[in-house]
């Protein structure tokens, strides 16, 4: 058992028996938990200010399209700064 899993079950010895599981129950176990973190967030009204400033960053984009930079070219610039 690995320093990690160890340290995991001693700050939490109720899920000492999940860790021992085969790792393919785990990982459905895992799956399971993400699913439910995601239906959570995605339940959650997103704030308006959000909102807005979505709106406004779509509204300036809409009056002037040319002033966007493309996904392509800001990966590759980011690439080129390291």
């Amino acid at each position: 058992m690995s320093r990690t899993m160890e340290s995991t079950m001693n700050r939490h010895p109720e899920f000492a028996a999940l860790f021992e599981l085969p790792v393919a129950e785990r990982l459905e176990l895992v799956e399971d938990l993400w699913d439910s973190i995601a239906d959570e967030i995605d339940a959650q009204p997103v704030p308006e200010a959000v909102v807005r400033e979505l709106r406004e960053r779509m509204a300036r984009y809409d009056a002037n399209p040319e002033s966007g930079i493309p996904w392509e070219e800001v990966k590759r610039r980011l690439r080129e700064e390291k």
